[in-house]
């Protein structure tokens, strides 16, 4: 992937002196060429708002936005771009779904099905329907090698009273990928939606929304090379158009009058006041570039990547990873004997190195392994396997320095 590596800016600096090694690609991506100037176009000369205007800004303004919305949909392999509504970010896809499914849904006693595995995102938004309507989440457990318990998903799902299973597909703090087919048709067999939270899939795995079957499925764009504060819902238009609204304000509405208001058919219902235009135009244009750089060809890099990382890292003595060496993309998560993970990014970072430390809004799951925090590399289509011969000397002097 090396002839794209030049596309990135935010690459080519120097950071305490070193070339920088972005490993932080988890948390957020860096932004190619290619997604800035989209941005920019939409900010510097099509700066306008979308939807109702009739000048020729509006228009061309109102094209791009669409015109991202349906790139989205086919970056997804959606049936229509009336299930693809633009959000904030996974965040806020998931609370948009428990605040507007679920507080219509969810009654007293029901129960929401949630993992251990999962990121903060996708518990709190649960917890909190739950506790507006006294319904009662669930927990599938993580065993140690970082996979699910599926035994006990079944089990809980069995007794009927689940509305709802929500998880993520690929785990943000081990890189695990979730069986997500084998979990939504778990769901189903027992009456369940499924929500799939794909933040940290998109980057690095096809994702086929009708062949994973899920009801709803939830993305961000700074994630997948794409602008910050924009993401995509995606959800069955049958759930869709039974949703109420979450907001009410401009642009979500048929009409509005003092006796009352009719809304907008999806996904326009879900989409109140101005939205973030030149960051859906961002976002589209960061779908057209994984496009072009070819999926299946950044799977293969990255596979080479973690491989090599999880191989170069066990090799060091005192550090432990995080997980199954197997069913991980995108990131390889560590630990080493006697040393917080705090201590390690910070010496890691005076050798030019970014890697994410902390809890990584996975705090579930630390309690299930055991440990408060983690140090996380991960990855993306711009890093070298020099860069992780660079990682592994990094660890062995954070070693060296504590022994």
């Amino acid at each position: 992937m090396s002839r794209w590596r030049a596309d990135f800016p935010g690459l080519d600096q120097v950071i305490n002196g070193k070339e920088l090694i972005y490993l932080d690609n988890a948390a957020t991506t860096q932004k190619p060429e290619a997604v800035l100037a989209a941005v920019d176009y939409a900010q510097r000369i099509d700066c306008s708002n979308v939807h109702r205007g009739v000048h020729a800004l509006s228009l061309r303004a109102t094209a791009s936005f669409e015109e991202a919305r349906r790139k989205m949909a086919r970056f997804i392999n959606a049936s229509s771009s009336e299930e693809v509504i633009f959000v904030r970010g996974a965040t806020e896809a998931i609370n948009l779904v428990a605040h507007s499914w679920g507080d219509t849904n969810i009654k007293r006693g029901d129960k929401v099905l949630v993992t251990e595995l999962d990121h903060h995102s996708n518990i709190v938004p649960w917890q909190l329907v739950c506790e507006r309507v006294g319904a009662q989440v669930e927990w599938v457990p993580v065993l140690m090698n970082g996979t699910l318990d599926l035994k006990v998903a079944h089990e809980i799902l069995s007794s009927g009273e689940v509305k709802i299973f929500a998880f993520g597909h690929v785990s943000n703090a081990l890189g695990t990928i979730n069986p997500v087919q084998e979990m939504v048709a778990m769901a189903h067999e027992f009456g369940a939606l499924a929500l799939v939270d794909g933040a940290q899939a998109s980057p690095h795995i096809a994702i086929d929304v009708e062949d994973l079957g899920a009801d709803f499925y939830a993305l961000s764009g700074h994630k997948m090379y794409g602008p910050s504060g924009i993401g995509v819902l995606w959800g069955k238009i049958e759930h869709l158009a039974g949703m109420p609204p979450w907001q009410g304000g401009g642009d979500m509405i048929r009409s509005v009058s003092i006796e009352g208001t009719t809304f907008a058919e999806p996904p326009f219902r879900f989409e109140a006041g101005t939205p973030n235009v030149a960051g859906a135009i961002g976002l589209g244009a960061a779908s057209v570039f994984i496009e072009e750089a070819g999926l299946s060809a950044i799977a293969e890099h990255e596979a080479l990547l973690v491989n090599k990382a999880a191989e170069s890292l066990a090799e060091i003595k005192g550090v432990r990873l995080m997980g199954e060496k197997s069913k991980r993309v995108g990131a390889v998560s560590f630990v080493i004997d006697g040393v917080h993970p705090h201590d390690v990014g910070t010496l890691l970072d005076q050798e030019g190195i970014a890697v994410r430390t902390g809890h990584h809004c996975a705090q579930p799951l630390m309690d299930r392994l055991g440990i408060p925090a983690t140090v996380r590399a991960s990855f993306g289509l711009y890093n070298t396997l020099e860069e992780i011969d660079s990682l592994q000397a990094g660890v062995e002097k954070v070693v060296g320095v504590f022994a």
